[in-house]
């Protein structure tokens, strides 16, 4: 079954492939040879990514019992590479229901 914490999983897994490729694959290939093909082809998706996983961020709060802190913790990790990897770790364990 698909619960908002699956789904979150998966676009925070989807959100940190598309910052990476479009970081260190996309962005210098711009710069380097001069094609913004590459940009224009991730920069969309990964946007949308981005804005699912803050929308899901916000709506996960009250599930995964996160304070104030930890919602900024895996806010500012969505902007920072391998950030979401991190978060998938430390934050993103199964609620145990006893």
């Amino acid at each position: 079954m698909f619960s908002f914490l699956n789904i979150f999983r998966i676009v925070a897994l989807l959100e940190g492939v598309s910052y990476l490729l479009l970081l260190f694959i996309a962005t210098p290939i711009k710069y380097i040879s001069g094609n913004p093909e590459y940009v224009k082809l991730l920069g969309m998706p990964h946007g949308v990514l981005f804005m699912l996983y803050v929308v899901l961020a916000f709506l996960l709060m009250k599930d995964m019992k996160w304070n104030t802190k930890t919602l900024f913790i895996v806010l500012i990790a969505s902007v920072i590479p391998f950030g979401t990897f991190y978060i998938e770790k430390k934050y993103l364990k199964p609620v145990v229901n006893d």
